[in-house]
């Protein structure tokens, strides 16, 4: 078969004459190990134009965030560095998906194109029409699975449906065959001759127009080989420790890998295999609770495919009538932690500065917007969405209806946790509640576990302040409790009656 050699910076490399160039269309698959779509353009032995689009519509309700689309423009970044690594480049375009790949078809002849599948409602059914005008224009049109364990429609109840309970959905999934290997990235990924023209990254316009991200850029390196380089560090201490220390949100005991799987900058089989790789003697509980925490993310993806009405309308239907409140002071003080509380302030302030906080401190400030403020789980879920890197439309529809009582497997909505008791168990020695509430920094110790207790000190409904809480007028200008948790617990409860009669 005639060949093409293609001169390169170590060498020569051969390439096949008589294929047509493949497009790969990357989307939140931005690396290039373990990236089936990538790899099956490079086995066809020629040219690959790398594309990504910024299409922003096709997210319907849920466009990208500013954190999201900050992390997005370095995500970008740092796949075109890659890329040219080996021997490629990135191609930026804007504009609807099927009209740009038109249009790209047209001015590059190229005859294939391959991406891997996403599983959000509006991208689905975008997806679908996409492939169909494709196949009626060229010859190869290909998708593969990237981002999952197991597809949505590979687990299935006994009744041949979907499950809406995480434990025999888990069950399930340990039941098949192990994960497959992830693939090595390519050596070389062969170049056009002729690069058709791209869009710089800054005209994506991803950055905010006022710098507000100096907190994002001290805590992530976003792109394929930060995602590596945390998985290295998590594997090499916390993982063996994660049962327990995955709780403490003052300590590293997490794995902080949801932004880079987020952007499909590492894959879930590429963390599968390592961890299975590291499991110590002795430890293999905390590496399989760490692992089932990866299957929490492949039920979030199973429920939103089965249940496309999610991301705006609770699974129980009986919840459409839960008597939810509208108070902008209270949302507004929630969203820029200043409650009065302090454990929930830390929270939502940690949010503020690096996009991201710690999966138990999720839980506690979504159970105390839904239950103490009883103000809809879909504002917690917008306000995640807007602010949070690792904001993925699947996991967070999942967490906030299981705070909201309302979804697939949820906590009931008469478990309301207690911020005061909360911070006492998990934040014991108030490491991180003085980490991110700088006027609580040199408060006595032991004193900031419930609300001011200048209220406490009146109020029969709050969790009583110890005597020595009541001497130090310590807080100055943080803010005094919005509301009373024990008054507000009832209300919850009141209002959760309402909606089961």
């Amino acid at each position: 078969m005639p060949e093409r050699k293609i001169k390169t910076h170590d060498g020569e490399k051969k390439g096949r004459a008589d294929v047509k160039s493949a497009i790969v269309w990357f989307r939140q698959d931005l690396r290039l190990a373990d990236n089936p779509a990538l790899a099956a353009a490079v086995d066809r032995g020629g040219p690959v134009i790398c594309l990504f689009i910024e299409d922003f519509d096709e997210h319907g309700d849920w466009p990208p965030g500013a954190a999201r689309r900050w992390w997005l423009h370095h995500s970008l970044a740092a796949l075109d560095a890659r890329l040219r690594e080996k021997g490629n480049r990135l191609i930026l375009r804007r504009g609807r998906a099927k009209a740009v790949l038109e249009q790209l078809l047209d001015e590059t002849a190229a005859d294939a194109v391959f991406w891997n599948r996403r599983y959000e409602p509006a991208l689905v059914q975008r997806d679908r029409a996409v492939e169909a005008f494709l196949k009626q224009r060229i010859s190869v049109v290909q998708n593969y699975n990237a981002a999952l364990l197991y597809e949505p429609w590979t687990i299935q109840t006994k009744q041949g449906g979907p499950y809406q309970v995480f434990t025999p959905f888990w069950r399930a999934c340990q039941q098949l065959p192990e994960p497959a290997a992830p693939a090595a990235e390519p050596q070389w990924i062969p170049r056009p001759v002729r690069y058709p023209a791209s869009e710089s990254l800054d005209a994506l316009r991803l950055l905010p127009a006022i710098d507000w991200a100096s907190g994002l850029r001290e805590a992530w390196k976003p792109g394929e080989n930060g995602a590596c380089e945390q998985l290295r560090r998590f594997l090499a201490g916390p993982v063996d420790d994660y049962a327990q220390a995955r709780d403490i949100p003052a300590q590293p005991g997490t794995s902080r890998l949801s932004p880079h799987l987020c952007h499909g900058e590492i894959g879930p089989r590429q963390i599968w295999r390592a961890v299975r790789k590291a499991m110590h003697k002795g430890r293999e509980q905390d590496a399989w609770k760490f692992l089932s925490e990866v299957g929490w993310r492949e039920f979030a993806h199973h429920l939103i495919y089965h249940f496309p009405h999610t991301p705006t309308q609770p699974l129980r239907e009986q919840f459409r009538k839960f008597p939810w409140r509208r108070s902008a002071r209270d949302l507004k003080a929630w969203q820029e932690g200043l409650t009065g509380y302090p454990i929930v302030d830390a929270g939502m302030r940690e949010l503020w500065r690096t996009g991201w906080m710690h999966n138990r401190v999720r839980m506690i400030v979504a159970s105390f917007l839904v239950k103490d403020l009883r103000i809809s789980w879909l504002e917690g879920a917008k306000w995640f969405w807007d602010t949070l890197v690792d904001a993925d439309l699947a996991n967070n529809t999942l967490g906030w209806q299981w705070a909201g009582g309302c979804g697939a497997d949820a906590a009931p909505y008469f478990r309301i946790f207690n911020p005061a008791l909360q911070s006492r168990k998990f934040d014991g020695d108030e490491t991180y509640i003085r980490r991110w509430i700088p006027e609580l920094a040199d408060a006595p110790s032991g004193t900031l576990h419930v609300p001011d207790p200048r209220k406490l000190s009146g109020s029969e409904g709050f969790l009583r302040a110890s005597a020595r809480e009541e001497k130090h007028n310590f807080r100055g200008a943080y803010p005094r409790p919005i509301v009373d948790h024990s008054e507000a617990r009832d209300a919850a409860l009141a209002a959760f009656s309402h909606v089961k009669g």
